[in-house]
């Protein structure tokens, strides 16, 4: 066993990082506030409501490639993720703050179209940008960005909430952004006008907050946990059983893939099943729902959205255990989930 003051932070990698430090933070938190483990802190404000706080870091070669992205789609996308967390929270997200550390041989051209991008999600939703802080980078740009939103007291969903037996959903597509990142990291981005490639291309660059969607699913009794789908749901449904005390049983055939990624998997020879599962930033919403009432809330949802809720899984009484269907059998995926340690 090798001796824990020599142990690397790619031993334990970034959950295993939280949960070492976490637990000293908020063992004697006060019990109005939640800290650390969710997709937001939630804070006391005002009346029936709480303050939501989410934060993210963006880094140059890790998180984006600058010469791969457009400024404008940057902006956009510096901000949506932050959105994605207050969706995944039932909440409305209110107020951005933007810290950046620029390379001194940046153009202003390049700065005035990120913020055009930005400027175009914060119209969209109203989101204002009230501040920040501004810093020369030797080297990587550097992108941090805070949100605030408000959520009422009582419709705010947690990690923490699944049981077992329930419905395991997603909103939205799954892999779509992993498809673009692998078009990216290929050089397979010229030339793509109205193509299956171009669509994955927009859903990597732009992705769509599920704002609507968390506030409508937030306000459903039967929804009884729900997060973003940021790091893919292989990582994103541990999240889930960790702290929820639970297992999942996730049905391969039933993860939802557009038509634009079924072309591009059979053209370039991808194992959708791990895209699908293990890719992320896809930025739909993942819940568990009361199995009684899940086909009520289905209906109810295509009712009010115009598209499907996707059932993928369900939760299981076996805590921690995480099993892949596919027809009926089990299966191991070779992709993971994305951890910046061991990624």
């Amino acid at each position: 066993m090798k001796d824990k003051s020599k142990l690397k932070i790619t031993d334990i990698g970034e959950f295993g990082f939280i949960a070492r430090f976490s637990p000293s933070f908020t063992r004697k938190l006060p019990k109005n506030l939640v800290g650390i483990g969710d997709d937001c802190a939630v804070i006391p404000w005002k009346n029936r409501k709480k303050l939501l706080v989410t934060t993210d870091l963006l880094l140059d070669g890790v998180h984006f490639l600058k010469e791969k992205i457009s400024p404008a789609d940057l902006g956009y996308k510096s901000l949506a993720v932050n959105l994605s967390d207050i969706a995944a929270m039932g909440g409305q997200p209110l107020w951005a703050f933007l810290s950046i550390a620029i390379p001194p041989e940046t153009e202003i051209g390049w700065l005035d179209e990120f913020f055009r991008g930005w400027r175009s999600l914060s119209q969209k939703t109203g989101v204002y940008l009230l501040g920040g802080d501004t810093t020369r980078s030797t080297e990587k740009l550097v992108i941090n960005v805070m949100v605030l939103g408000e959520v009422e007291d009582g419709f705010i969903k947690y990690r923490s909430g699944a049981q077992p037996g329930d419905v395991i959903a997603v909103t939205g597509d799954l892999g779509d952004s992993e498809g673009g990142l692998r078009l990216i990291l290929n050089n397979r981005t010229k030339n793509q006008e109205g193509s299956a490639e171009k669509y994955l291309l927009k859903r990597h660059y732009r992705p769509r907050p599920h704002l609507e969607e968390g506030f409508f699913l937030a306000h459903r009794a039967e929804v009884r946990a729900m997060m973003d789908v940021s790091d893919g749901i292989d990582s994103d449904l541990k999240r889930i059983i960790e702290c929820s005390d639970c297992g999942v049983e996730v049905h391969l055939e039933n993860l939802p893939v557009s038509s634009a990624l079924r072309k591009c998997g059979q053209k370039y020879g991808w194992n959708l099943d791990e895209v699908a599962a293990a890719g992320g930033e896809d930025y739909c919403l993942l819940i568990t729902v009361n199995p009684e009432r899940f086909s009520e809330l289905a209906r109810k949802y295509q009712q009010r959205f115009k598209r499907p809720l996707f059932p993928i899984g369900r939760i299981t009484e076996q805590k921690g255990n995480f099993v892949y269907l596919k027809n009926g059998q089990p299966v191991t995926l070779r992709k993971t989930g994305f951890d910046h340690f061991k990624t």
